[in-house]
């Protein structure tokens, strides 16, 4: 039986490519939706191109610009991007010990470009061997790269384009997410889990609007991760 190929950083970086390249598809319609708003509200393709870059935070770029208005709403806006990325927390922590032995101001560098999509195949990724610099720190380079290009190619393409969103462009980021879930979805527990989750970020949805539903969704899925789980984590002989 012939050897496995040993890994260098440019295959890890080619594997790293080769998984997210459906995401920075996805990523396109949705960058060049928010460029083309932000344009409207009175930002120039400079500003557009430096808030991606240093925010890098899709969801909560698109809340922010939306509700953009003059005076703007400090408020809203703080409360909005607050529970938006709250969901960062929970997505760093789960990738901290994966990545510990990486060095620290790469690590930091990596949980700046962290997306929902490069942290679901980076968890992905360890489950089926160690997470190298070059996977990670490299996939969320390019993701970042990614969605800095097309929000700036949106302030140009957006007035001739028109609203991206009569095409479904704003279905790309739902599509790929489903897909990504899906791949979590090893059982029935965690089916449960990603169920739970779902039926109450609808509901809060329904009933309170937009972002409560992003926090009350997590929120359903830990509570219902822990309840699924913690049989195994009882002793022997005891039952939760």
């Amino acid at each position: 039986m012939p050897a496995a190929p040993l890994s260098t950083p440019l295959s890890e970086f080619r594997d790293g490519i080769a998984d997210l390249w459906p995401a920075m598809v996805a990523a396109a319609p949705i960058g060049l939706l928010y460029g083309a708003i932000a344009t409207t509200k009175g930002l120039s393709p400079i500003e557009v191109a430096l808030s991606s870059a240093l925010i890098f935070a899709g969801g909560a770029q698109l809340a922010a610009i939306e509700l953009w208005t003059v005076p703007v709403p400090v408020a809203a806006l703080v409360v909005s991007t607050l529970l938006i990325n709250a969901r960062y927390l929970l997505m760093s922590a789960s990738l901290a010990p994966k990545v510990a032995r990486l060095p620290l101001i790469g690590r930091l560098f990596g949980f700046h470009v962290l997306a929902d999509e490069n942290w679901a195949l980076a968890e992905r990724r360890a489950a089926r061997q160690p997470i190298t610099a070059a996977y990670f720190f490299g996939m969320g380079a390019a993701f970042w790269v990614n969605w800095v290009a097309w929000s700036y190619a949106g302030t140009i393409l957006g007035p001739l384009l028109g609203d991206p969103r009569r095409f479904g462009a704003d279905f790309a980021f739902t599509a790929i997410f489903i897909g990504l879930i899906v791949g979590f979805v090893t059982g029935p527990r965690t089916g449960l889990v990603v169920v739970v989750s779902a039926l109450a970020a609808t509901g809060a949805f329904v009933a309170f609007g937009s972002p409560w539903h992003v926090l009350v969704g997590a929120l359903a899925g830990m509570a219902a991760a822990v309840l699924a789980y913690r049989d195994d984590a009882a002793p022997k002989g005891e039952t939760a």
